[in-house]
Parts: C-alpha cells; sequence; structure tokens
C-alpha cells in the first residue's frame, strides 16, 4: 500500500514536473513525420498479464513491424529527435502515466515483450511476480544497452547473451530485497545516471553491498569488464535462439 501511494503521488508530481519538456519534444517527433509523439507498446507486467506501456515515439513508424526487439545504438530506425529522446531518456518519461494508472511502479524489473518472457526459465519467471518499473538497478548497470548492442549481427540473440543474464540477476536481486528506501535511492541514481554514469554505477556499489550483494554480482555491475555471452539465471547454456529450443 505504501509503495502504490508513492508510485501515485510521485508519478503524479513528476508528469506535472516533465510536461515544460515533454510537451515541446511531442510537438519535435510530431513535426517531423505528421504521426502521432506516442508509441504504444505492448508489454509484459505483473502475473504474465499484458498491458499498453507508453512511450515517447524515437522510431520511425511501424518500426516495430521489422521483427526486431532490441534497439542498438546505431539502429537506423531511430529517427534524428529519436535520439536526442533516447540520449536524455525522454521516452521513460511518459511511462510516468502507466505508472500512475497502475500498471507499473517506479522501481521494479523492466517490462519485456511476449517474445522474451515465453523465453524465461523457472527462476526468471519471478521477475512477473511484481509489477514492472521505470527503473531498477540493471537499468542503471545497463544504461548503455544500445552501445552494447551496437554492430551485433543479430541485437536480440546478443541481448539475451549478455544483456539477459545480469538484468535477470538484479532483478530478481531487487525482488529480494525491495523496500521503499530502496526504491528512493534507485530513483535518486536513475537521474544521476544522466548526469554520470560513473557516480551513477559508483552509488550502485553502495546499494549492492548494503543489501550484501556477492562478489560477482558486485562485479558484474562494476561495468569495468567486457561483457560475455552466458546462460541465464535458472539455465546451464547460453541462449542461441528465440524460436523452438533457445539453447540448440
Amino acid at each position: 500500500m505504501l509503495k502504490r501511494l508513492f508510485d501515485f503521488t510521485a508519478s503524479a508530481f513528476g508528469l506535472l514536473l516533465a510536461s515544460p519538456v515533454l510537451l515541446p519534444v511531442m510537438f519535435l517527433v510530431w513535426r517531423q513525420d505528421g504521426h502521432s509523439p506516442f508509441y504504444v507498446a505492448p508489454r509484459v507486467g505483473l502475473n504474465d498479464k499484458s498491458f499498453k506501456m507508453i512511450k515517447l515515439r524515437s522510431m520511425v513508424i511501424n518500426a516495430d513491424k521489422s521483427g526486431v526487439d532490441s534497439t542498438a545504438a546505431n539502429d537506423n530506425r531511430i529517427t534524428a529527435v529519436g535520439q536526442f529522446i533516447r540520449r536524455y531518456k525522454l521516452d521513460e518519461l511518459t511511462q510516468l502515466w502507466n505508472v500512475f494508472k497502475g500498471d507499473m511502479s517506479l522501481v521494479g524489473p523492466r517490462p519485456n515483450v511476449k517474445r522474451e518472457t515465453d523465453l524465461y526459465t523457472p527462476v526468471e519467471r519471478k521477475l512477473l511476480d511484481v509489477k514492472p518499473g521505470i527503473t531498477d538497478i540493471s537499468s542503471i548497470v545497463f544504461s548503455d544497452e544500445g552501445d552494447i548492442l551496437k554492430d551485433q549481427l543479430d541485437p536480440d540473440i546478443a541481448y539475451n547473451q549478455l544483456i539477459r543474464p545480469g538484468k535477470s540477476i538484479l532483478g530478481l536481486l531487487y525482488i529480494e530485497n525491495q523496500s521503499l528506501w530502496l526504491d528512493i535511492r534507485l530513483c535518486f541514481l536513475t537521474v544521476i545516471a544522466i548526469l554520470s554514469r560513473e557516480k551513477a554505477l559508483a552509488g550502485i556499489q553502495k546499494v549492492l553491498k548494503d543489501i550484501h550483494a556477492t562478489d560477482d554480482v558486485l562485479q558484474l555491475a562494476q561495468r569495468t569488464q567486457a561483457l560475455i555471452p552466458r546462460p541465464p539465471p535458472g539455465a546451464e547454456r547460453i541462449v542461441t535462439s528465440r524460436d523452438g529450443n533457445p539453447f540448440a
């Protein structure tokens, strides 16, 4: 109940505070191609139920019909205005409406498309036991997701091999330790990450130490080492496909 009250109050205040920035950018998105500045993104949320996530559109119309779910920094579907939107995470601000409605929380595991949640291991399915969020530990640790996927031959497979394992580990760790104080700290670090990723990652180290994360998780969250393909939590093999047997 306290978390919902925090989400409701903060999202309402956030929408009011962000409106002077969002309104001009919405106009620029509409002006570039004459289409809606919003992208309604189907996502899977609490208890495996689908909902419509509202994003400020950063790509060309019908970009989702390409069949590619993961977005690299050099994805040619991103518009000129979209590059600016993604640089400052403005596409996340409109999700405050989803928080206000109750589809999402300010903090929680990031919502995914059904094609991805269908690949979840039994361990990862615990991520669907809570409302998805605008931000969480992994959102800060992997805030450079677009750069990680840049120049990858298959961004979706690269996401499953390089990002998903760590993202799921951190999401599960958040669920095990969630509290209002942790949510407040992560919201603060999310803002810091826009200004200084280095300082935000240092803050995440403090958060992880406070919740007694293992040395492996602390090392992962430092992001000082190159990411290598690894199995997601609950699996023994690396994902090689999103069709049929993902570990074939």
